[in-house]
Formats: structure tokens, C-alpha cells, sequence
């Protein structure tokens, strides 16, 4: 039992845990047992911090169903690794070796020592997140509903928007509030501290807590930090500027709303894109345009050790900046004056190639089992379940059951990632002491 099968088993049985409390008549507004396949779905979808539904969670579900739902959500947006970490510091195991690693490979990092003190650092900051997120959308739900409604809309918003699963109680998910400034400041702000990672908020912390104390010692970032907030930077304002200017003539999209309201529903969306799935805009009234480069932001995705799905920030600008280099004549990658290992650079590679794959084949596959749906919102559809953003055109509900289980799959390999699951499948790489001759051949 390699550690990658451990972090997918892990994954597969909290989403067949979930799938049987979604089943129970408890479960269901109707009190009725529930269809395996909706249940199945959603489990899915909650774990994997997805947001795609084929059915409406706010009326579908009873409130022990939308528990069950948020609880999955948080478990999977923590990860199964992580979530078992907390559950060993509970009862004050210490970590051995291989938990140690465990904990490294879930998180894409090296890091084997200080761990249980990161644990607990990473509880404390969802902690302070979301219940930040629960005090400021407790008041703007408090204007249209009574105190235990609002509060528990608040509870069940906040904590999906800090994990990225975009799931909504309201059947137009936040469309009703693409006006309200609190909200489109709140939730983005989850979704983007909750996409950047960890990591990146440790460093962050550190560094106003360093300013606060004036010491004179200067504090460097780390290259992954650089990286994943500028990156993310450039993507939040590329993303604003393409929504509001491919849509700004779109009546469906953005109608009559105002200068400033428009800029506001660019911005969220740009944000909900990459990870979220959220949206305060009717996605299936998108222009073609609009539609392709959602596409295109939500294949990119949040950035490592975060809550969002993708093939990763760091991934995009590993690549690009091998790009750059080939074009200045170069043989090493430079970021911000250091040098990518081609460890690095390979495992990009993979990330992009296997992710491309997996997306070119789960699309050729709905649109035999779906054939009577549009190309463009089919390959939509699979890759928001892949890259577990939740956006959708609105056919989700409509499609086969076999159209339904590929899209679990997608996000299902999305969650745990696509080179994490192929060596579950394939096994651990055996290091090789042979080496070859080296011969070049054309490219390009």
C-alpha cells in the first residue's frame, strides 16, 4: 500500500461514506430514500470540493442533508491526509515516519519535521476564515430571512466558499446578490486565500507579524509564494478585464446593471472561475467567447496546497516562463532570479500533458453517451468537474447516468490529482541506475 493508493482509498471512502448518509430519508426534503446515483453525485462533488449538483440543494436536501453536505465539503477542501492528522493530534499519537510522509505528499511539500504544529496552524487559519466569512454574510442574509435561516446560510456559504466547492443554497446560486457589495467582497476573498494555499498564508502571517514587531532582520519569500501571488494577481485582473469586455454588450448577462455593478460581476466571476463556482451571472447565457475563456481559467485553476482544483498557477507559469526561455535562448528556467530544478519542469510537464488527456477523453466520451447536448457545453461540463471548479452551463442535470459517473471520475482524479492518481494505479517509480545515450531530434 503505496502512499498515493492510501490519499485515493481515503478520498473513496469518505465520498462512500457520504453517499450512504445521502441516501437516508433524513437526507431528503421529501424524507424519502434517496436515488444512489444523486446521492453519488453530490458525495462526490462535496469531497472533491466541486459544487457541480444535479439537483437543487437548497430545496432537494433537508437540513441533515445539507449538514452531511457542508461536512463533506470540509473534509475534502482540509483533505483525507490532513482531516486524519487532526483526528491523531485529538488523541495525542505521535507521527511516525511514514504519516509523516503521508502528510508531505498531500500537501506537495518537504516538509518532515514541524508538523503537528502545521496542523494546527492550518486549523487555526479555517477557522478564522470562515468564521469571519459567517459574521459578514450573517448580515447580508439577516435583510431577507429570520435569524436561524440566516445564520445557517451564512454557516453553509462561508465554509464553501473558504474549501472552493461553490455549492449553494439558493437555486440561482448567488445571482440575487451580484449587486451586494459585503458579499462580493466576502466571498471572494474566501475563495481566493482558501485557492492560494497554505503555505502562502503562513509566509503572509509571518511577514505582518514581523513589520508589527519592527525587526530589523529582512524577511524573504519564498519563490513558491512569489510565484502563486503574482501569478494569481495577474490572473484576478486578466480575468476581470476579459468578462467585462466579452460580455459588456450581452444583455443576458449583464442587462441594466450599472457601470460599477458591472465591473463588481466581472470581477466576482473572474475570481469564482478558476476554483470556485459560484456565480452571480447565468453561465449558459455566456457568449461563445465568454465561454472559452472560463474555460480556459478554470484549466488553470488555484494554486498548490490550497482548496481548488486545476492543473495549478505554479504549473502555468513553470511553463510559460520554459516558453520564455526557449524563445531568449536559454537552457535553465529562471523565476525571480533562481533556477527551476528539471525535476520541476518534468512533473509540470505531466501535470499539463496527463490533465490534457484526461479532459480530450472524458469529453470524446460525453459526447457519445450526450450526444444531443452542444460540444462547447459538454467540454465545459468536463472540465469544471475535472478541474473541480462547479461552474455549468446548465445541462448537468440532464445528462445520462453514464454521462454522470464520467464526471464523477473527473472529479474524483481533479481532487486527488492526475499524477497522484496514475501512480496509485501504476505504482511507485522504481529509481533507475542506467543511463543512455543523449541524441537530439527535431521539435516543433
Amino acid at each position: 500500500m503505496s502512499i498515493s493508493r492510501t490519499i485515493c482509498l481515503g478520498f473513496l471512502a469518505l465520498i462512500a461514506m457520504g453517499t450512504c448518509l445521502l441516501m437516508l430519508p433524513i437526507s431528503t426534503a421529501s424524507g424519502t430514500w434517496n436515488d444512489p446515483i444523486v446521492a453519488f453525485f453530490t458525495s462526490t462533488s462535496a469531497v472533491c470540493v466541486t459544487g457541480l449538483a444535479v439537483v437543487d440543494t437548497g430545496s432537494y436536501f433537508s437540513f441533515w442533508g445539507q449538514l452531511f453536505i457542508v461536512f463533506l465539503i470540509q473534509v475534502g477542501g482540509l483533505g483525507y491526509m490532513t482531516t486524519t492528522t487532526f483526528l491523531i493530534l485529538l488523541v495525542g499519537r505521535r507521527f511516525d515516519l511514514r504519516q509523516k510522509f503521508a502528510i508531505q505528499e498531500s500537501f506537495d511539500r518537504p516538509f518532515l519535521q514541524g508538523s503537528q504544529n502545521l496542523m494546527r496552524s492550518i486549523l487555526a487559519t479555517t477557522l478564522v476564515f470562515e468564521i469571519t466569512g459567517i459574521i459578514i454574510l450573517f448580515q447580508v442574509f439577516a435583510a431577507d430571512h429570520e435569524f436561524p435561516r440566516s445564520l445557517w446560510l451564512a454557516i453553509f456559504h462561508s465554509i464553501s466558499a473558504w474549501n472552493n466547492a461553490g455549492f449553494s443554497l439558493f437555486s440561482d446560486s448567488l445571482v440575487r446578490y451580484r449587486t451586494s457589495i459585503p458579499l462580493n467582497f466576502i466571498i471572494p476573498t474566501l475563495i481566493i486565500f482558501g485557492g492560494l494555499g497554505y503555505q502562502v498564508i503562513m509566509e503572509l502571517y509571518l511577514w505582518i507579524l514581523k513589520n508589527m514587531r519592527r525587526q530589523k532582520a529582512k524577511f524573504v519569500f519564498s519563490l513558491n509564494f512569489k510565484v502563486v501571488t503574482s501569478t494569481t494577481l495577474i490572473l484576478l485582473v486578466l480575468g476581470t478585464i476579459a468578462f467585462f469586455f466579452t460580455e459588456i454588450h450581452n444583455p443576458e448577462i449583464f442587462g441594466s446593471l450599472s457601470l460599477k455593478d458591472k465591473f463588481i460581476a466581472a470581477w466576482f466571476q473572474s475570481v469564482t472561475t478558476r476554483t470556485a463556482g459560484f456565480n452571480t451571472i447565468d453561465i449558459g447565457k455566456l457568449s461563445t467567447a465568454g465561454l472559452f475563456i472560463t474555460i480556459g481559467f478554470m484549466f488553470i485553476g488555484a494554486s498548490p496546497s490550497g482548496t481548488g482544483g486545476g492543473t495549478k498557477t505554479t504549473t502555468i507559469r513553470i511553463l510559460s516562463s520554459c516558453t520564455r526561455s526557449i524563445l531568449q535562448g536559454k537552457e535553465e528556467v529562471i523565476i525571480y532570479q533562481r533556477e527551476v530544478p528539471l525535476s520541476l519542469i518534468l512533473k509540470a510537464i505531466g501535470v499539463l500533458v496527463g490533465s490534457g488527456v484526461a479532459i480530450v477523453a472524458g469529453t470524446i466520451f460525453l459526447s457519445i453517451t450526450d450526444a444531443n447536448f452542444d460540444f462547447i457545453s459538454l467540454l465545459f461540463e468536463v472540465v469544471s468537474a475535472f478541474a473541480t471548479v462547479g461552474l455549468s452551463t446548465g445541462i448537468t442535470a440532464s445528462i445520462s447516468e453514464l454521462g454522470k459517473l464520467l464526471l464523477i471520475a473527473m472529479m474524483y482524479m481533479g481532487r486527488v490529482g492526475i499524477l497522484l492518481f496514475m501512480s496509485a494505479i501504476l505504482g511507485d517509480a522504481r529509481p533507475s541506475v542506467v543511463k543512455y545515450p543523449e541524441e537530439t531530434l527535431l521539435v516543433g
